[in-house]
């Protein structure tokens, strides 16, 4: 891991630029963390739309942390931002579009192709981050999981025994293969849903949370549409994250 930059924000946080390996990421830090008081970490997910397009909810997101005293930190996925094109991606994504746009279903095949391949290629990069992550003196775990495209979010919460709690959004598509995946998560999660999500199967994402292995569980349902999250939604997951990292 390589720093490119940093900066303090207005607030304390202190907000770091870095590359590891093909991509870059950003890290944030509570202005209380140290390397004698190392502080719990939250992977902040989000969609392929590029971490300068996102940047805003991004950082706000890290300040609702830091302000819980947790480090958070994110990457730019593939075939995002400043990362090379990726045409299978790009043409997945031509797909839906064209699906959406005459009103038609939007098939398996397309799900599949556009969310299967983001996920093999994106989850062992996360753990490449969280590797060079949980190796800097300041940050010392546990580990949880925000948001994001929910496929990449199953996936390491399957695979990735350092991660101990997830917060998910079920706003995107989701293929049929990671409903077996879900089956196999055990640890606790907090789920939002958006209840009129114009680009959502609300079924599938009942049905996705009800295949969710964990004891532990809670579906947050609010109405509105896909980019209409109330404001408290964030203040009901801080409290899960308060709940399993501290």
């Amino acid at each position: 891991m390589r720093f490119t930059s940093e900066q303090r924000l207005d607030d304390g946080v202190l907000e770091r630029a870095f590359t590891l390996g093909e991509f870059p990421g950003i890290l944030w830090m509570p202005a209380s963390a140290s390397a004698s008081a190392p502080v719990p970490l939250i992977l902040l997910g989000h969609p392929p739309l590029g971490l300068r397009k996102m940047y805003p909810r991004l950082v706000a997101r890290a300040r609702h942390s830091a302000a819980q005293g947790f480090a958070a930190a994110t990457i730019e996925l593939p075939g995002s931002g400043d990362r090379p094109r990726w045409a299978a991606a790009e043409q997945a994504r031509a797909d839906l579009r064209r699906a959406m746009k005459a009103g038609e279903p939007v098939g398996d095949d397309i799900i599949d192709a556009l969310v299967l391949p983001l996920v093999e290629k994106s989850v062992p990069e996360w753990q490449g981050a969280l590797d060079a992550l949980l190796s800097l003196p300041e940050i010392g775990g546990p580990v949880g999981y925000s948001g994001g495209v929910i496929s990449i979010g199953i996936r390491l919460a399957v695979v990735e025994p350092r991660i101990v709690a997830a917060g998910f959004f079920a706003g995107s598509f989701v293929p049929r293969a990671m409903f077996e995946e879900a089956r196999r998560i055990t640890i606790p999660l907090h789920v939002l849903l958006q209840w009129d999500d114009e680009g959502n199967d609300r079924q599938a994402a009942l049905d996705l949370f009800d295949a969710f292995g964990s004891r532990e569980k809670s579906l947050h349902a609010h109405m509105g549409g896909h980019t209409g999250v109330p404001q408290f939604a964030g203040e009901e997951a801080a409290g899960f994250f308060a709940r399993h990292l501290k």
